[in-house]
């Protein structure tokens, strides 16, 4: 037998055991570590969908994009200007948030997958530190259950992905119809999420709300009020959009290294989430854009719902909110559209926070990612987070210190059959150099300098310059999955037919 067969049966043996912990742990009751003369705040996580990192009216890349209540977050209180999801993926990253750990440790690596039984949510220890707790919104980690979920008290959900118009809502066992064409999805989440404030304003318990909007996923349907807002408004198009000389919007004004873009990027252009065939030819670029900022309008109006009624209830000298996208999304960097892969506007996510502690006008610069909310919330409740949690608590830094903190951030995305285009991917990325490497696919590597190519247009990987730079990181990225148990790649079973649109319909 080699040392390689000992190692492998030694890592399932310890899966098991850490599985088997954790299921005892959470039979035996969760028992909170304390800390110590901590005044607990009322804290509101509110939490879009697939909201890139800069289409905020403050930052400037969208000229015409109007946020005002994000930008309130932003100017008057902090901006988190670095922050990144693990996974960019919408129910990876939703269960990275909630457990506060890294998908090959909470096993949700798809849209399909369940939550293990084994998995606890932050919001159990807030219930057992003597928080009332909330949920509103898409849950979305096991499809189209939308029964209540461990960790809260006040309940309000749907189906899966849900619907922009007429949805249906498990508001605390009663089902609730919104059979109004006219009232938008992001507009019953806020009712809700006031509803859930409002009953928890007066009491003698301090109060969690998980705010979880649909918006801006796809398809994109704003509410009634916005439609055509932006109809005039032309997209900003990214300099890798198109290959060098093919651009149909002017002159290339950034060179760009296209003889050395991986092989499954050019193909992407022709898929699903391509800029040449777009959700299967369903739209074209400038409406998709057009579709994406006017949703968007509905989650920025929400938040300023929230915050208003805070103001008006004197709740916000206690009250921390903040705001974070589960993921970015690419609009035709590199030809492609969506989210999976690593480039920046794929893991780069909005970070605001604003409220009780917050000092007005702050810039963080440190790479804060999902699974840091967790431990965080969690130290403004007065709880230390567990040790099976990989994030770790940004308080300190909110309060102007300057603790030590990661110089790198890691990121993993599972291949997945309904979406065959994009490969396995692991990534490290620094304050200047990112690392990217493709698993199962005879392509080419990716290394890009940040601080010089921020559009990420010269892959580096030929370089014999950066040679030790790229060796030291794809180092880097085994000895974090060496450390952390990420050597397995997870495997699901195959269930009904293709979808992709080369081979639609088979098996």
């Amino acid at each position: 037998m080699t040392k390689r067969y000992y190692q492998s049966i030694l890592f399932v043996v310890a899966l098991i055991f850490i599985g088997c912990q954790q299921k005892n742990d959470a039979e035996q009751g969760i028992q909170p570590d304390r800390i110590p003369n901590t005044k607990q705040k009322n804290v509101i996580f509110i939490l879009s969908d697939d909201h890139r990192y800069d289409f905020m009216g403050f930052t400037g890349r969208v000229p015409f994009l109007k946020t005002p209540n994000m930008d309130k977050m932003a100017l008057e209180g902090a901006h988190l200007e670095n922050a990144f999801v693990t996974t960019s993926l919408c129910s990876p990253s939703r269960a990275s948030i909630l457990t506060g750990q890294f998908s090959h440790h909470h096993g949700v690596i798809d849209n399909q997958s369940l939550v293990p039984d084994s998995a606890i949510f932050f919001p159990e220890y807030l219930q057992e530190a003597g928080y009332k707790t909330g949920f509103t919104g898409k849950w979305h980690m096991g499809e189209h259950n939308y029964e209540k979920r461990a960790g809260f008290d006040y309940w309000a959900s749907f189906r899966g992905q849900g619907n922009y118009y007429k949805s249906v809502f498990n508001n605390n066992g009663t089902e609730e119809s919104f059979n109004d064409s006219t009232k938008h999805v992001s507009d019953v989440i806020t009712d809700y999420a006031l509803d859930f404030i409002g009953d928890s304003k007066d009491g003698q318990e301090p109060f969690f709300l998980y705010v979880s909007h649909k918006a801006v996923h796809a398809d994109f349907y704003p509410a009634k009020r916005h439609i055509d807002k932006y109809k005039d408004k032309k997209p900003a198009y990214p300099p890798t959009m198109y290959p060098p000389g093919e651009n149909p919007y002017g002159t290339d004004t950034i060179p760009y290294n296209y003889a050395d873009v991986p092989d499954w990027v050019k193909n992407q252009r022709n898929s699903w989430h391509g800029v040449d065939y777009m959700y299967h030819g369903k739209y074209d670029f400038e409406s998709f854009y057009q579709a994406y900022t006017e949703t968007l309008l509905g989650v920025d109006e929400s938040i300023g719902s929230i915050l208003k009624y805070l103001e008006d209830n004197d709740l916000m000298e206690n009250t921390l909110i903040i705001y974070m996208g589960d993921n970015g999304f690419s609009f035709g960097e590199h030809g492609l559209i969506d989210k999976r892969q690593a480039y920046e506007e794929s893991i780069r996510v909005p970070l605001l926070a604003y409220g009780s502690g917050v000092t007005p006008g702050s810039k963080i610069s440190q790479m804060i990612q999902n699974i840091d909310i967790a431990p965080t919330i969690m130290e403004y409740a007065g709880v230390n987070k567990p040790k099976n949690m990989d994030g770790q608590s940004f308080k300190a830094i909110m309060d102007g210190e300057n603790p030590e903190w990661r110089e790198r951030i890691y990121y993993e995305y599972f291949w997945e059959r309904p979406f065959p285009q994009t490969p396995t991917v692991h990534a490290v990325r620094t304050d200047k150099y990112k690392f990217i490497r493709y698993y199962g696919v005879w392509d080419i590597n990716e290394l890009y300098d940040l601080e010089n190519d921020p559009f990420e247009t010269n892959n580096l990987i030929r370089s014999s310059e950066h040679k030790e730079i790229a060796i030291e990181l794809r180092n880097d990225i085994f000895d974090w999955l060496e450390e952390t148990n990420g050597m397995s790649i997870p495997l699901r079973r195959d269930v009904g037919r293709r979808f992709d649109h080369k081979y639609i319909d088979t098996y």
